[in-house]
């Protein structure tokens, strides 16, 4: 018995055991030939099925949240243009991404109506971005998934749009409650960026 449960790719072991000492019996008490492979074919599923599971782990553990320093923002901004886009600093940007995701890349906040603001601007759902078979406006052409990943590309190239089609930053309450009409030149106070 203590070889048949180490290893299940010899299932000729299984048949030296003796009906009397083989913990496989049926209902009716008698040894079913059958049971060795059914027991490994368990073991298998189950092991396959771990690995699985292991998988699904590590995809997860791969789309974790990326929060960014605000340095590193200032020069990812700076480098796309956003400084003096329509008018607004650089510290505009910087402190509409704080007060909307405090930098988070994959934030995502779902609002009364069901839709859901997503990635580090909070771009809303059924406005700017498409999720799902919802009917939504989709102005900037792009999945709302795409908003979420560390790569700001399309989140950037939709805060734009918004801007530009918006006529400024009011969209953001964020950027209305907390930045709107302050100095806002500390936001980019010792991040090496002109």
């Amino acid at each position: 018995i203590q070889d048949a449960h180490l290893s299940c790719q010899s299932p000729t072991k299984w048949n030296s055991v003796s009906s009397a000492d083989s913990p496989e019996k049926s209902a009716s008490g008698a040894g079913t030939g059958n049971l060795p492979f059914q027991f490994c074919l368990q073991q298998a599923l189950r092991m396959k099925a771990a690995g699985i599971l292991t998988l699904i782990g590590c995809l997860v553990t791969g789309a974790e949240s990326k929060i960014y320093t605000r340095c590193k923002l200032a020069k990812i901004f700076s480098r796309a243009g956003l400084d003096n886009y329509w008018g607004f600093s650089l510290g505009n940007w910087i402190c509409m991404a704080y007060y909307e995701s405090g930098y988070n890349t994959t934030a995502q906040r779902v609002l009364d109506d069901g839709s859901i603001d997503y990635g580090i601007f909070q771009i809303n759902s059924f406005t700017w971005c498409r999720h799902g078979k919802l009917q939504e406006n989709n102005h900037c052409h792009v999945a709302c998934s795409a908003l979420i990943t560390d790569d700001l590309t399309d989140a950037i190239i939709c805060a734009r749009r918004i801007v530009k089609e918006t006529q400024g930053m009011n969209y953001w309450q964020g950027w209305k409650k907390h930045c709107e009409g302050r100095d806002l030149s500390d936001w980019k106070k010792g991040c090496e960026v002109s």
